[in-house]
């Protein structure tokens, strides 16, 4: 590890002082967190933040990204739980820690294309806790696509409407596909901005083993200081596998370093992954100071179904849990 850190900073140090002209983009995050759950034990099956009264850790990751004339290319590595077995597959064992690989052509101001294995378009939260207002992710997050390996148009119809096409390997968050079935999954995301403070996306994927999935979100700056976050999802598969759910991201910004934000997210199986739904509620904050950001957070998840266990390890309704992350971002 300590080689591969400092064979990485030799690398930059060379890029920075060579390439000044075309400078080098490098940033990034670590994040490390506490949580307890009232159960005693990990309860909520929903990603990252998973280990029950331990401070533990979550990822340090680097993305670089450079641009030359019309091409551009991003890379993206991360080290630890949250950015290696929680969020990339394991190929024959190994992690190779990459979360973003992949480059951009952009062949006039309006239309781009990309190539590589790409953190997914679809959802509203994604792996970076940077860029998630709650440390804990929903139900959707975790169910939907963390990555999507294959090649992709974006096109800006205006100002304010663009679209993207592209075909993607079979699976999800796999660096390779089934030989035989090769680019089998279509995928293509609408988005629309009417004004500085709305932005909408409507995405879609499917594919034979990937499944059908149509997702929305939007944000709504409703005021300088409110805004209302939305997410909606329907995945399928075969034997009516998949899951529907909707979620609302309300947050105020109390002042320029302190924010309180609500998740609120009802989430349903379909019969055949289970048939039965969790309704979630979570209350987080986030203190700042310069790049540090502080995340204490309340969660309490209800099911239809005794999907849970208490301290006594005894099947039950609900689950509730509490945590203080550590995100610092660079």
């Amino acid at each position: 590890m300590k080689k591969v850190i400092f064979i990485l900073a030799l690398a930059l140090t060379g890029s920075i002082t060579f390439a000044q002209d075309t400078p080098l983009e490098i940033s990034g995050s670590a994040d490390v967190y506490y949580k307890y759950d009232f159960s005693k034990t990990a309860n909520i099956p929903t990603s990252f933040a998973t280990d029950q009264n331990s401070v533990s850790l979550g990822m340090i990751d680097i993305a670089l990204k450079k641009t030359t004339g019309k091409t551009s290319f991003v890379g993206e590595v991360s080290f630890g739980p949250r950015g290696q077995k929680q969020s990339i597959p394991d190929v024959d064992g190994q992690s190779f820690h990459i979360q973003n690989l992949y480059a951009t052509y952009k062949a006039t101001d309006k239309l781009s294309f990309t190539a590589g294995y790409m953190g997914t378009f679809i959802g509203y939260e994604v792996i970076s806790p940077l860029a998630n207002f709650h440390y804990s992710t929903s139900y959707m997050f975790t169910n939907g696509p963390f990555q999507n390996a294959g090649v992709k148009a974006n096109y800006a119809i205006s100002d304010k409407v663009g679209i993207m096409v592209g075909a993607f390997n079979d699976s999800w968050n796999t660096y390779t596909a089934d030989s035989f079935k090769g680019l089998n999954a279509v995928g293509a995301q609408l988005s629309f901005m009417p004004t500085d403070k709305i932005s909408a996306y409507l995405n879609f994927m499917d594919g034979s083993v990937s499944g059908t999935i149509v997702d929305l979100t939007a944000t709504f700056q409703l005021t300088d200081k409110f805004k209302l976050g939305l997410n909606s999802a329907d995945f399928s598969n075969e034997g009516d596998v998949g899951y529907t759910g909707v979620a609302l991201y309300p947050s105020v910004a109390v002042t320029d370093n302190f924010g309180l934000g609500l998740r609120g997210e009802y989430f349903k199986f379909k019969e055949g992954s289970g048939d039965t739904s969790v309704t979630a509620f979570t209350l987080s904050a986030n203190l700042k100071s310069g790049g540090l950001t502080v995340i204490p957070e309340f969660r309490l998840d209800s099911g239809k179904d005794k999907v849970f266990v208490d301290s006594d390890l005894a099947p039950t309704k609900s689950a509730s849990q509490v945590s203080v992350a550590l995100v610092y971002g660079f």
